[in-house]
């Protein structure tokens, strides 16, 4: 009797220590900081619409589906949904995108993959604790952390949507005045430092430095020399008499 129960623990314990976490997942809740980014409503509508893009422009004749096909459209469709825009916190489980979505978990795995593969979206896998004292695993998968990405293959099929806005007036007027300020500044700097703050600190800037630094000090001995340096031999001459 003893010894099948003892069989039993082995077998339990041995169940248990046989689902750890898989590679490379983070502990949840301290790695997401770095990960997710601030977003809006009209980044991720333009994400949603260069997938679809991307997939029509993708699709080979006689095919039914592009490179990424319908359930990864469908993700994204869910993710904009999903996503909270202040922090870019997105992380559904499988099962979560499951039930909405009312497709199988393989479905869902490869259209996962297929946006990572092209670039519309990463993922961080994640663990935390399992709450055992004892023996066993303590630490167990959780869901992903996901995060929505624009790849640049992609963005030029959005063509005018998907380029930058133009930066305000008063941000231009703000260049304009830190590029004078700069002009002024460089203006105002003696001959043996401004190489090192228009090249920089290197051989070359040293260099010029260098050079500026000996102009310097020969203009100054010039302005500083005796007048009788400066007169002519016949003035000399009629002084001497």
């Amino acid at each position: 009797m003893f010894g099948s129960l003892a069989a039993a623990f082995n077998g339990a314990q041995a169940e248990r220590e046989r689902t750890p976490v898989r590679r490379q997942s983070r502990a949840a809740g301290k790695c997401e900081g770095v990960f997710w980014r601030r977003t809006s409503r009209q980044d991720v509508q333009k994400i949603l619409l260069a997938v679809k893009r991307y997939e029509l422009a993708g699709r080979q004749p006689g095919s039914r589906s592009g490179p990424l096909g319908a359930v990864a459209i469908e993700l994204v469709e869910l993710f904009a949904n999903m996503v909270d825009f202040r922090t870019g916190r997105l992380e559904p489980s499988i099962e979560t995108l499951m039930r909405h979505l009312k497709r199988s978990r393989d479905a869902i795995v490869r259209a996962l993959k297929a946006l990572r593969a092209h670039g519309f979206l990463d993922w961080l896998r994640r663990y935390v604790p399992t709450g055992n004292e004892g023996v066993g695993p303590q630490v167990q998968q959780t869901s992903n952390a996901y995060r929505l990405s624009l790849p640049a293959r992609a963005q030029q099929l959005l063509g005018r949507l998907g380029m930058a806005p133009p930066p305000p007036d008063d941000h231009s007027h703000a260049q304009e005045q830190h590029a004078e300020e700069i002009k002024a500044h460089q203006d105002s700097l003696p001959l043996d430092e401004l190489p090192l703050f228009t090249i920089g600190d290197n051989p070359l800037g040293r260099a010029l430095a260098n050079l500026g630094k000996a102009m310097k000090q020969r203009e100054s001995a010039r302005q500083t020399e005796s007048p009788s340096n400066f007169l002519s031999k016949s003035e000399k001459e009629i002084g001497h008499r």
